[in-house]
């Protein structure tokens, strides 16, 4: 702890970006919230546990209204364009309500459901590719876990193929927030990218989202604006890619250190969507929820955040709480990991939610049935990880099979 009081995350753990558990788990035990700074230097406040988790999720004073409420430096902060502050991920009710009835329609499970033969036709495209060569090795993020759900949300969304490299440099600098002029530069240049594709979209449509989301119109007669298309076009496209990149990167890997379980699964695919939902538990593609404010002061569990502070919740410690989860540390396939906040809870709970449990369950099997040797061979402590508190993942992972 700093002479100032704040928990200094770092010190709690020298390896925290890799392996952030340990600490969550110490801060826990002492209290369900607590004042930190964090590796990136910023100081909030950071809530742990599943309880209070689920509690802060839902408490109306911690707010993602962050035009409303924030000052101007914590707007900069949360994002470096105020556009991109217009969709309902950024918002609170009545406006969340709003503009998440505009777009929820698009994912609904039936619809997603009949996305499952496109993705599986992608999926088999990239193991062909993959699995082309005599070297037998491969990266399995470049190769699988990131061309996958980008190609399928840029489909969805009806972004053009050759443009889809450049999203990653985008989508990795506005997640990892590690480099502000980096991430200064990406919410300049989507923004404008994502005006001109929607316009052309408005004068020639076609099947894709941009052009139904464009013309949906609700029964009063709402309909997206055009700052509230940008932001929301945004949204999705980061968020529709980055958390299955990370579901198929991290399960991939905690199925590598689990043999056994790797063995069972491979052995018994009615165990699929079992291990799919325990990956999500074990080590979930987001490891913080993004960030809030609190409008007024909050009292959780004994301690009092201050008005005006920024806060953050730990779902990924959430999800390895022992008073919720018997064994939290173990991965088990067989467990029954109902109940985890992977995808967040409450208003913001993942609107693709089930997009990704389905790339996921796709690219799992389909992986494990055309390369039932697979392995890895990388050492986790030289995997370059991502940085920063929101995306959880390895920027590779070297397999071979």
């Amino acid at each position: 702890m700093a002479a100032d009081g704040i928990v200094e995350l770092t010190e709690l753990s020298k390896d925290f970006v890799r392996d952030p558990y340990p600490a969550y788990a110490a801060l826990r035990a002492e209290a369900p919230v607590h004042h930190v700074r964090t590796p990136n230097g910023d100081e909030l406040w950071l809530v742990v546990g599943h309880e209070a988790s689920r509690r802060a999720f839902t408490d109306p004073r911690i707010s993602r209204a962050w035009l409303r409420y924030g000052n101007e430096e914590q707007i900069a902060r949360t994002s470096a364009s105020r556009l991109v502050h217009r969709h309902m991920l950024m918002s609170d009710p009545p406006d969340h309500t709003r503009l998440r009835r505009l777009v929820a329609g698009e994912f609904t499970p039936r619809r997603v459901a009949r996305l499952a033969p496109r993705i599986q036709q992608i999926t088999d495209e990239l193991l062909d590719d993959m699995t082309a060569g005599e070297e037998r090795r491969a990266d399995l993020v470049d190769s699988l876990a990131f061309p996958l759900p980008m190609t399928v949300i840029c489909e969805l969304l009806g972004v053009p193929e050759l443009d889809r490299t450049v999203f990653r440099g985008w989508s990795n600098a506005i997640v990892a927030r590690s480099d502000p002029e980096e991430m200064q530069r990406a919410y300049e240049e989507m923004p404008v990218y994502l005006a001109e594709l929607i316009e052309a979209r408005r004068a020639d449509p076609g099947e894709d989202m941009f052009s139904k989301l464009i013309h949906t119109v609700d029964e009063g007669g709402d309909r997206l604006s055009a700052d509230e298309l940008v932001s929301m076009s945004v949204l999705l496209l980061v968020a529709g890619h980055e958390t299955t990149v990370n579901l198929i990167g991290n399960g991939m890997r905690a199925l590598f250190a689990h043999p056994d379980q790797l063995a069972d699964l491979r052995a018994d695919f009615g165990l699929l969507d079992g291990a799919v939902e325990e990956m999500l538990r074990y080590d979930g593609p987001v490891e913080t929820c993004t960030e809030r404010l609190a409008v007024e002061d909050v009292e959780l569990g004994g301690v009092t955040v201050p008005a005006g502070s920024t806060v953050l919740i730990a779902m990924a410690d959430a999800d390895r709480d022992p008073e919720r989860f018997k064994d939290p540390d173990r991965f088990d396939i067989r467990r029954d990991a109902r109940g985890h906040i992977a995808f967040g809870h409450g208003l913001h709970y993942c609107l693709g939610a089930p997009l990704a449990r389905l790339e996921g369950r796709i690219a799992v099997r389909s992986l494990l049935e055309r390369c039932p040797d697979i392995a890895t061979d990388a050492d986790e402590a030289e995997l370059p990880w991502m940085p920063g508190m929101l995306i959880r993942g390895v920027k590779r992972l070297p397999v071979h099979w």
